[in-house]
């Protein structure tokens, strides 16, 4: 089973697409081989695999990200559902330090976003129930976690909906130019 690596605007960020094989039982997709992402010089050590379960269409988690030296890759698909996913560029060495891009992600399109080191991730789940798996190069450590608003006028991100449910955590998040 084959993946291709995607480019996107902001430097090291891919779509992932998978190919799956069918026959009349149904698919088998890969979701992850060490052997075929090294080819694609996409190497990441997982340490951590998380499944977030998002009841309500229209949840909002993000903008989150790890300091040095915790920094981490991670591989986001969404499992169950849709979700509009927004990656920031915080990388100080950047040449696309500050810009975003968002990217749509579903059930059913076969690929997975690779977020390298220094960016922040969000989402926007599109539907009711949507589960997304992750993948993460570090184990979790609240010592170096840290975030963004999500709303934050510097970087004027566009949601297509406005979130209706939020954790108090995220909505505290701070403002970039306070950090």
């Amino acid at each position: 089973m084959n993946f291709k690596k995607i480019k996107q605007k902001i430097k090291d960020v891919y779509l992932i697409k998978q190919f799956p094989r069918e026959d009349n039982r149904g698919a088998l997709r890969r979701h992850f081989c060490e052997e075929r992402f090294k080819d694609l010089n996409l190497i990441i050590k997982i340490k951590q695999i998380n499944i977030s379960q998002n009841y309500s269409k229209h949840t909002l988690r993000g903008f989150h990200y790890y300091k040095k030296p915790n920094e981490e890759d991670k591989i986001v698909s969404c499992i169950k559902g849709s979700i509009y996913n927004i990656v920031l560029d915080l990388r100080k060495n950047s040449p696309t330090i500050h810009k975003w891009q968002y990217f749509q992600l579903s059930d059913s399109d076969n690929k997975s976003l690779f977020v390298p080191k220094g960016c922040a991730n969000a989402y926007l789940t599109l539907e009711k129930n949507t589960w997304i798996l992750y993948y993460h190069s570090k184990f979790y450590n609240t010592k170096y976690e840290a975030s963004i608003n999500y709303n934050d006028p510097y970087f004027k991100f566009k949601w297509p909906f406005k979130p209706r449910v939020i954790s108090k955590k995220d909505k505290m998040n701070p403002f970039f130019k306070n950090l």
